[in-house]
């Protein structure tokens, strides 16, 4: 499963040949050899050539979940927008922020699937030509949430581009897309920052303490979206200390059926958190555009627009809800890989440092084997939930398999 999209993050390439660049390149982090790909194509005079020179109309762009997929596009996407500027001019880089920019057409979903009616919408903007810049940029988001329907509909405008349009496709691998397709882009995978870099990069953009931005960076296994919640939002920091307290404290069968509706409940408050204040400004935001005043009444001609909002938020809460029970098996990945290094020797830093005394006592209460089998019962359910299993019935089934005995 995808998480969640994290085209609002920014980042900065901290040290290296690459610290100088200009600020289309510097808000992204350890990825200093995609950086000189995309730098090279979007100098280039035209499209064609060889190396890492060469402009190419299809672009895929893979990595882990946080390693800064869509903050790669976008910078890309600047870079081709800027007129005569491949580093990125500051009118431009405003105009991609807020996705304004005349020549650039934007694919993003918290959907479980991108359908393909908003393919076919993206697809007939394709072949506009572009209005101030030499190119006209086509960004989709999560690719990999296409269906082969949809997917194949892409397919005929990759195979037969517009000459001046470029196509940027983001995915956590390559395998995520059809084979059809992936013959017909570039691809450039990013690797995962280190903690380290991710650190650096949250004390000094959100002005947090360095001690709290790498404990974020490490607990968010250096996603940086994730990192950035975690390093700046308390609530978000006490939901995860609480999904691993309930995880460390399961000792019988009904207490790993109450600890699936607790862990469901902090799914549910974590997606919440995240969504009610958005649905509350696409509202205001949508109500005003349709010129109806705060507390006004809304003319029967106009609430067909906003019932597709409100149905599209609905959408988005069950996807944010599903991110979120995952966000939570993540973490307990984390809890349980800890728990096994531990049991096997192995002397490195725990991912959850800030009880490694917990972590240690965990260790005690069972064998490695065990500690295995909990770790194989997590991505058991988190390929139920993504195949629409009930999360309830997922979580009951997986934490069984964390009952552990009483301490020695």
């Amino acid at each position: 499963m995808s998480a969640p999209s994290d085209s609002a993050t920014q980042a900065a390439v901290t040290g290296g040949p690459y610290a100088d660049r200009m600020a289309v390149w510097d808000e992204l982090t350890g990825q200093s050899e995609a950086i000189a790909v995309f730098e090279a194509a979007a100098s280039a005079s035209s499209f064609g050539g060889s190396g890492n020179s060469s402009m190419t109309h299809s672009w895929l762009i893979t990595g882990p979940p946080g390693s800064g997929r869509s903050n790669l596009a976008y910078a890309f996407a600047t870079a081709l927008l800027s007129p005569g500027n491949p580093e990125g001019d500051e009118a431009t880089r405003r105009q991609v922020a807020a996705r304004s920019h005349p020549d650039l057409a934007v694919l993003a979903t918290e959907r479980v699937i991108i359908s393909i009616d908003e393919v076919r919408t993206l697809l007939s903007s394709s072949y506009y030509s572009p209005s101030v810049g030499r190119y006209r940029v086509m960004v989709i988001e999560d690719a990999d949430r296409m269906t082969e329907r949809t997917s194949n509909l892409l397919l005929k405008a990759l195979e037969e581009p517009p000459p001046r349009t470029v196509w940027i496709l983001c995915a956590p691998s390559e395998a995520d897309l059809l084979p059809t397709i992936r013959s017909r882009v570039r691809s450039v995978r990013l690797r995962v920052p280190t903690v380290e870099d991710v650190a650096t990069l949250i004390s000094r953009r959100d002005n947090v303490d360095l001690a709290t931005a790498t404990r974020a960076a490490r607990e968010a296994q250096s996603h940086i979206g994730m990192a950035h919640r975690l390093a700046t939002n308390e609530d978000a920091r006490s939901r995860r200390a609480r999904t691993l307290q309930i995880a460390l404290g399961i000792r019988s069968v009904s207490q790993a059926v109450v600890a699936a509706g607790a862990l469901l409940e902090l799914a549910g408050e974590d997606a919440k958190a995240i969504t009610v204040e958005r649905d509350a400004e696409e509202r205001e935001s949508a109500l005003r555009s349709l010129g109806v005043e705060a507390g006004g009444t809304i003319p029967p001609a106009l609430r067909a627009q906003l019932k597709n909002l409100e149905e599209d938020q609905k959408r988005r809460a069950t996807r944010s809800l599903r991110d979120g029970i995952d966000r939570i098996m993540v973490d307990l990945l984390s809890l349980y890989r800890d728990i096994l290094l531990m049991q096997l020797g192995v002397t490195t830093e725990p991912i959850n440092l800030s009880i490694f005394s917990e972590i240690e006592r965990a260790s005690r209460l069972c064998t490695p084997q065990e500690t295995l089998a909990t770790m194989d019962a997590i991505a058991t359910a988190r390929r139920r939930i993504e195949s629409n299993v009930t999360p309830a019935l997922s979580l009951e089934a997986m934490l069984m398999s964390a009952r552990r005995k009483s301490d020695r």
